[in-house]
């Protein structure tokens, strides 16, 4: 799909010089700003994930390109895109996109921070909660005609009130978690590579400890890092030995972080309670032996897929290339390397 607009100038920059290429459709109001700003928008229709080959057969004539988290955009596909400008990534994270390469070329590369923290924390509590009070296996054993009558120790699951939350990564997503468990009286523990300030600490009533201690004392460990090399695997089987049996793990950062092997291993042999997955190891394949284990919750990569949540990722991905149209700094520029 392609949108082609009158020739005209803004700020001396002949905008319809600036192609942007889409790798797939995003909500409406984004793509309505690059429609009207730029001078060619191409939009793929497919809604698989584009294929490097076809990126960089198509690429080479386009400033600016939108992309997903699930695109991957490694050195020789910028290589290719011999006229492009920024990469606009319609995404928090931006793992998928070689930033290194990216900067020695000259290619601003942007994310969309800060609008969707809040819907991501909501998914990760929904978990928790789903994760204690089992409520997926309750809605299939209501589904199946299982449900007989009330009995006393029918789906037990565990409290949340009053238990301590391990939150590893406290940036905006993992402060804004915190913020939930304050109003179920939790105790609020965190590990991060840096430690917030004390004022942070004070109004979220958050405590620092080391990694080691985090894991061995918390009942729910909710997960919020970005995937680098030393977050790979950062939880492990060694980690999940050491944490309680009751306890409950949440992921909702990125799939990596978790060993699913272990993980497997753990659920099914009692060492942990439960675990909420909203992000995978091989995503969007899972382990095949996550899928037998009944005190799981899976979901697909839904932590930012609120209507209003995505729209405005749209819309700010849309205004990072705009500005890059306009010879401005993008408002969420990631490698100021790259402008020299």
């Amino acid at each position: 799909m392609i949108y082609p607009m009158k020739s005209r100038q803004i700020q001396g920059v002949k905008m319809d010089d600036f192609k942007v290429y889409v790798t797939r459709k995003i909500p409406e109001s984004g793509l309505q700003m690059l429609e009207e700003g730029c001078g060619e928008v191409y939009i793929r229709e497919s809604e698989e994930p584009v294929s490097k080959d076809e990126l960089i057969e198509d690429i080479s004539n386009y400033r600016g390109l939108l992309c997903l988290l699930t695109d991957s955009i490694d050195s020789e596909v910028l290589e290719a895109a011999t006229d492009l400008r920024i990469v606009a990534n319609y995404a928090v994270g931006y793992d998928n996109i070689d930033v290194t390469a990216a900067s020695r070329l000259g290619i601003m590369v942007t994310n969309t921070p800060g609008i969707l923290s809040d819907t991501t924390a909501d998914m990760a509590w929904a978990l928790l909660m789903s994760c204690a009070r089992r409520v997926v296996e309750a809605d299939g054993f209501v589904r199946s005609g299982s449900f007989k009558r009330w009995e006393p120790k029918l789906l037990l699951g565990y409290d949340v009130n009053g238990k301590t939350l391990g939150i590893i990564g406290f940036g905006r997503i993992g402060r804004t978690l915190a913020l939930r468990a304050s109003g179920f009286n939790m105790r609020v523990i965190y590990h991060d590579i840096e430690r917030a300030p004390e004022g942070v600490e004070e109004e979220l009533g958050a405590e620092y400890v080391d990694l080691d201690s985090l894991i061995a004392s918390a009942d729910f460990i909710s997960l919020h890092t970005p995937l680098t090399e030393r977050t790979h695997h950062l939880i492990a089987k060694p980690q999940l030995e050491a944490m309680k049996p009751s306890a409950i793990l949440i992921n909702t950062s990125r799939g990596p972080v978790v060993d699913e092997a272990a993980l497997s291993e753990a659920l099914g042999a009692g060492g942990i309670a439960a675990a909420g997955l909203d992000v995978f190891e091989d995503e969007p394949k899972v382990n095949p032996e996550l899928l037998d284990l009944t005190n799981i919750v899976l979901t697909p990569h839904i932590g930012s897929a609120s209507i209003e949540t995505r729209a405005k990722m749209s819309e700010m991905a849309a205004r990072n290339i705009l500005a890059a149209m306009k010879g401005e700094t993008p408002p969420n520029l990631v490698n100021r390397e790259a402008l020299g």
